[in-house]
């Protein structure tokens, strides 16, 4: 079975490269599963799991948006933030989105601002969630 490569870049640095059998990612309007050979591609992403399987072991991770490239079984990832499932804690999560609900939403940028800080927490309690 051919394998790809997923290769997580943050601002910071290289969160994950690692080989896998399958990757399935967040898209910003819906999700995409990636194997072995699959055709090129670029995508948006949206905020939620990155999963990596080989075998029967599942690798997840919440990831904060950004870009998606499929070439040549190399799938990169250009995200803000990448955590691994196991360091996301629902109780954060649950706090930023009281947060931005107290945020104000007077102008667009305002409600604009507001939205994607609520649709991160929501993506990330679903995500902690399992």
């Amino acid at each position: 079975m051919t394998k790809v490569t997923c290769m997580v870049v943050t601002p910071e640095a290289t969160a994950l490269e690692e080989v896998a059998e399958f990757v399935a990612l967040p898209l910003y309007d819906g999700e995409v599963g990636i194997g072995g050979n699959h055709s090129a591609m670029i995508g948006r992403l949206g905020f939620g799991e990155l999963r990596l399987r080989t075998g029967s072991d599942v690798k997840r991770y919440y990831i904060d948006g950004g870009f998606v490239q499929v070439a040549d079984n190399v799938v990169s990832v250009l995200t803000e933030r990448a955590v691994p499932v196991a360091d996301l804690r629902r109780s954060d999560a649950e706090r930023q989105l009281a947060e931005a609900l107290k945020m104000p939403a007077a102008t667009a940028e305002q409600q604009e601002a507001r939205n994607r800080r609520m649709v991160q927490a929501r993506a990330q309690m679903r995500v902690a969630r399992g």
